[in-house]
């Protein structure tokens, strides 16, 4: 496949399929988008030249395509990812890669069987701090991560949920950690290593009647290689967006990245190294009214390209997917199980 021109197509044409089309367009040939709410599908078609359906697998049987981008709401990921790996196309799936464990190794079983590529977005990877911090940590520089404290403080308003049907709800959407945080989730994974036991709680306490399960919560997390850490989270800092954080204590210094979105080196205190010259980080994602996480899918379609064209390794591959997920997972068990405890309602 090397040199081709890769053909894709777009499961899901809202936000983010816009700036997942962009990317694809300056790399690829964007052929054909699908999405239930024909107008949405319509519209982005136009814009690039792509045919566009209303039904994911009608436009799987009639498209020939390489690549399917899958932008649907959460719980739909699974779904419109098998079909496309049956149909014998490779997939870029959005993040969460799913809402269930369950589904995760389906998508991974599935992609093994087809002998088809399953790329995970975690874009938050390649913002420069991170890259820089997780170099280091792979080199040795900081020594042992002894423990971590991830804090994610943002705003999401009634407004924002109403803005579509399937946000805040249990079965599409999935939970705040899923839809805002899971990039965070998958940096904990990725820098540190994966979660052993988890004790949480968390409650709704300015969405009742709004969504479905919490906006907010804190968590203690030990992970396999001894590394204790914590995570308190919302979606009620007042009016906007406060901050995205991830601190570091290592044997060998103490590292804070942190702006609204992971974006910005905060602190460091190293060992016999200074960390200098980042690069900068391309801007957050704008979705008009409220920002997201960095608007970094340029790099996620370089990788697909080297992967596909050049035998390249995969960024964020499946079973990474998964992690994230089983992480998630281990969180709302065990705030369930507190809550049941203690005779409270989750939700």
């Amino acid at each position: 496949m090397k040199g081709n021109r890769l053909k894709f197509a777009i499961i899901g044409c809202g936000r983010i399929a816009q700036r997942h089309a962009f990317h694809i367009s300056n790399r690829g040939d964007l052929v054909a988008v699908c999405d239930i709410e024909l107008h949405k599908a319509e519209q982005l078609a136009k814009e690039y030249g792509a045919t566009f359906y209303a039904d994911a697998q009608t436009m799987l049987a009639r498209e020939s395509i390489d690549v399917v981008a899958v932008c649907s709401p959460n719980g739909l990921h699974a779904q419109h990812t098998i079909l496309a790996l049956r149909a014998g196309c490779h997939v870029v799936c959005e993040k969460p890669m799913a809402t269930s464990v369950l589904d995760c190794h389906q998508m991974i079983n599935e992609a093994e069987k087809a002998n088809k590529r399953l790329f995970i977005v975690k874009q938050n990877r390649f913002n420069p701090p991170v890259a820089e911090v997780k170099k280091l940590l792979d080199a040795g520089v900081l020594g042992k991560v002894l423990s971590v404290q991830l804090s994610c403080f943002w705003n999401r308003n009634e407004e924002y949920y109403n803005s579509s049907p399937w946000r805040g709800t249990k079965a599409l959407d999935g939970g705040t950690l899923y839809t805002q945080f899971s990039h965070f989730i998958d940096l904990l994974y990725w820098m540190v290593g994966d979660v052993k036991r988890v004790a949480a709680v968390g409650r709704n306490a300015a969405h009742q009647g709004v969504i479905e399960f919490e906006d907010c919560g804190a968590v203690v997390l030990e992970f396999y290689n001894g590394a204790i850490g914590t995570i308190n989270y919302t979606v009620n800092s007042y009016r906007q967006n406060m901050e995205g954080s991830l601190t570091l204590f290592c044997e060998k210094g103490t590292v804070k990245i942190g702006g609204q979105y992971l974006n910005e080196l905060e602190y460091q205190c190293i060992e016999n190294y200074q960390i200098s010259n980042l690069p900068p980080g391309n801007p957050p994602n704008n979705y008009g009214k409220y920002l997201g996480s960095m608007s970094n899918h340029d790099k996620v379609y370089d990788n697909v390209i080297e992967v596909l064209n050049n035998q390249g390794v995969i960024a964020t591959n499946g079973l990474e997917g998964l992690k994230t997920v089983e992480i998630i997972d281990k969180i709302y068990t065990q705030m369930r199980s507190s809550h049941e405890d203690s005779h409270i309602s989750w939700f």
